[in-house]
């Protein structure tokens, strides 16, 4: 890894606010333009971007072939589908993260020095960039990153990185509680809402526990976290609806461009459950999916046949009220009760109910998600044909319902690792891909650059089947 200052760079080519007088006062030679000659403000936009690329992007699309939500069906996607693939897909995201987010938001927190708004909005950011690398990857660089005494930085443990990010989410909560709220229409996610950013921070921590499975303390900071449907962290294409290329939504635009007719839902697993003409339905008396099945197909032809969750303005999920919800209905149910982690199951329920998450597209058409009693998870009951313990019952229930809410996030492959050797029972059981493979993907890849610049990188990636620490 090398440590060099682009910042500026990525804010100049990627934000999408206005630069008027940003440049006032600086001498017109762009070769002396200094960081110390933009507002701290001006680096956000660029670094928010580039976070939502490492996000919603390619490794995005590669983690939902890996959990049975996409398929590839030509080409490169075809090949990822099928578990082929090499250190170059993961060097944009890692340079994403590394380079053009941290960069931007150290030198936001540098420069907004008792700008408590920004520099808590800069601590959440590095928090869901790097915390986001070590759930995917493993062991990373983080604690030597951004010294440019050490050019080549130590891969720290994923547990002691996801560590290090639930204590600077912490520090961002202490600085955004001592902030007040304004108008910044260069925050893209939250315009300068302290409140907003504050929860999301909090959903963040108990996404991080859950990683590591410590579900009392996940359960403890989700009763923090967002708490409506309104606040959660999206990304929001702002585009120009009569071109194609620019500012739209990520899926759809691969779609238009040089992959059309590569990757999308096809037969997957997950609209196998969405399917009320399939064996593998979800559906029952108090579930309608028929909405939901239209709004998540990915039609890899592009265009106008999609018209739901990949639409070309549709946002990208990031950090959820649903997220939120479903890891206080696990955590509680693991370690509370039953009736508190059904009691948060059907709170989401009733929020699914209202048609919320769906665009206008699709919000007319039938669905229905109807509170769930105790007995529908007893032995014999509808959740619980198989006549398990009622708790993990509604754990199976609970999980499965993650794997569809956290369609367009690194949720369900999060899942699937957490889960497989632990919880089995409960876990979704999605196929592999091809059938004739013996064990699913346990971790993304290092990046082909960072293994080659740095001298702190393994010889060579450590490959897909290596089990992450938190996963052993």
């Amino acid at each position: 890894m090398r440590n060099i200052f682009i910042g500026l760079m990525i804010f100049l080519g990627l934000t999408m606010s206005s630069c008027t007088g940003i440049l006032d006062g600086v001498n017109d030679n762009p070769n002396e333009l200094t960081p110390d000659d933009v507002n701290p403000e001006f680096f956000l936009t660029g670094a928010q971007l580039a976070n939502t690329l490492a996000q919603c992007g390619h490794l995005n699309r590669i983690s939902g072939l890996w959990s049975g939500q996409l398929t590839g069906f030509t080409s490169l996607y075809s090949n990822i589908y099928g578990y082929s693939i090499s250190t170059a897909e993961s060097v944009d995201e890692w340079s994403h993260v590394y380079v053009a987010t941290v960069t931007n938001v150290r030198l936001i927190r540098d420069k907004a020095v008792g700008d408590n708004l920004l520099i808590g909005i800069a601590k959440v950011m590095e928090a869901h960039a790097v915390g986001t690398m070590a759930i995917l990857m493993g062991d990373v660089p983080y604690s030597q990153i951004g010294d440019f005494d050490i050019p080549d930085p130590v891969f720290d443990s994923q547990r002691s990185v996801l560590t290090a990010m639930i204590a600077l989410l912490e520090d961002g909560i202490t600085d955004l509680d001592n902030a007040v709220s304004r108008d910044l229409p260069q925050d893209i996610h939250f315009e300068g809402d302290a409140t907003m950013w504050k929860a999301a921070a909090y959903t963040l921590i108990a996404r991080y526990y859950l990683i590591m499975k410590d579900y009392g303390s996940a359960y403890t900071a989700a009763q923090n976290g967002i708490a409506d449907g309104g606040s959660s962290m999206k990304y929001f294409p702002r585009g120009d609806a009569s071109i194609t290329e620019g500012d739209k939504n990520l899926f759809w635009t691969i779609l238009e461009g040089s992959r059309t007719g590569d990757i999308g839902t096809g037969d997957s697993y997950m609209m196998q459950l969405l399917d009320s003409g399939n064996g593998n339905y979800r559906g029952n008396a108090k579930t309608d999916e028929t909405a939901r099945f239209g709004y998540f197909k990915v039609d890899e032809s592009g265009g106008a046949a999609n018209t739901g969750v990949i639409e070309q303005f549709e946002p990208h999920n990031m950090v959820t009220y649903a997220e939120n919800q479903l890891i206080l209905a696990e955590c509680g149910a693991r370690t509370q009760s039953f009736a508190v982690g059904l009691g948060h199951l059907n709170d989401l329920r009733a929020w699914l109910n209202t048609g919320e998450f769906l665009n206008a597209n699709w919000n007319t058409e039938p669905f229905s998600y109807e509170a769930y009693e105790d007995a529908d998870f007893m032995n014999g009951g509808m959740e619980n044909a198989d006549n398990m313990d009622m708790t993990r019952a509604l754990l199976r229930e609970i999980v499965e319902e993650r794997y569809i809410s956290g369609f367009g996030m690194y949720m369900a492959f999060n899942d699937a690792r957490r889960l497989r050797k632990s919880d089995g029972d409960i876990s979704v059981p999605f196929p592999l891909n091809p059938s004739s493979a013996t064990q699913h993907p346990e971790r993304m890849p290092y990046s082909d650059d960072e293994l080659n610049s740095n001298s702190n990188a393994p010889t060579d990636d450590p490959g897909i089947y290596s089990v992450t620490e938190v996963n052993q």
